[in-house]
């Protein structure tokens, strides 16, 4: 994981150099944000991944991971599998599995929302994220300041907005009254590292008044961060369209597993599966996919 060390540290640094440009330098300390292990109960990687909600499974043609950490997507294994899971559904998933393409059982989780790839199927020519110019933003002068409107859960989207509070700009994180972000309940320690220097409102995004109060929050933003598929603020009537003709400046920072837009829009991902998508994993003299780190 030598690269992987690598990359970091060369974010780190890049966010450091930028940051101090607009006013507040930020130092991030790497090993504090990218090791929770302080604050979460984590098992060696393997198999299955430390959190041990992801685990490596042979299909009949090469491997997949699966991820199941919501009790919902364990309660998508029946359909996913087309057959009942009885008490201990990974069993039947490793035994279904050794029988089927790899393909077609992430082509049919993905129907279902699982997160669920090919092992390495992956590769990205650099590690450098896609920018999207949208009308009003060409030729703007850097932003110095201003509301960001974090509307992520869980690692990724949280620690950006993290970031963005400590480099001066006020974040607000919005939680959705249905779905809470299930970090402050399973690690309250790690939660308040990512987001003690922000600002809190809960919303009830399926109600009108709330999805317009959501709106016009996005109106007077800098920036946004979401972490949802594309089709959920289509839902919602959120569209980047009906959102940038508001606010042409906005910047929109998406958290995805698969990209915003193109075939892998829909799909879902979290750390671990994308881990395992993107190749970063460690090989057995077998040949054998594990795990190498928690949600590398």
């Amino acid at each position: 994981m030598t690269a992987l060390a690598h990359a970091l540290a060369a974010f780190a640094a890049e966010i450091a150099e930028r940051s101090a440009r607009l006013g507040r330098r930020v130092e991030v300390d790497v090993a504090a944000v990218a090791d929770r292990s302080d604050a979460v109960a984590l098992g060696r990687p393997g198999l299955w991944s430390p959190n041990r909600s992801c685990r490596m499974v042979r299909a009949a043609d090469g491997w997949i991971a699966v991820n199941l950490p919501r009790e919902a997507d364990l309660e998508s294994v029946p359909a996913w599998l087309g057959q009942d899971v009885g008490d201990d559904p990974w069993a039947t998933i490793v035994r279904v599995a050794r029988r089927e393409a790899a393909a077609d059982l992430v082509a049919q989780a993905r129907l279902l929302g699982l997160p669920v790839c090919r092992v390495g199927e992956i590769r990205a020519e650099s590690p450098a994220s896609p920018l999207v110019p949208m009308s009003g933003a060409a030729g703007r002068a850097p932003i110095r300041g201003g509301r960001v409107v974090d509307l992520t859960a869980l690692w990724a989207g949280p620690l950006s907005g993290a970031v963005l509070a400590e480099a001066g700009f006020e974040v607000v994180k919005v939680d959705s009254r249905r779905r809470p972000d299930v970090m402050e309940q399973a690690s309250p320690a790690f939660f308040a590292r990512l987001n003690a220097a922000k600002s809190r409102l809960a919303l009830d995004l399926s109600a009108a008044g709330d999805r317009a109060r959501l709106a016009e929050l996005l109106a007077g933003a800098a920036m946004v961060i979401t972490s949802a598929r594309p089709r959920a603020f289509e839902q919602m009537g959120l569209s980047p369209e009906a959102v940038f003709a508001g606010n042409p400046s906005l910047i929109w920072i998406a958290v995805t597993g698969y990209g915003w837009s193109g075939d892998g829009a829909d799909r879902v991902a979290f750390g671990d599966d994308a881990a395992a998508a993107g190749g970063l994993v460690r090989w057995t003299r077998a040949g054998a996919p594990r795990f190498a780190g928690d949600a590398l």
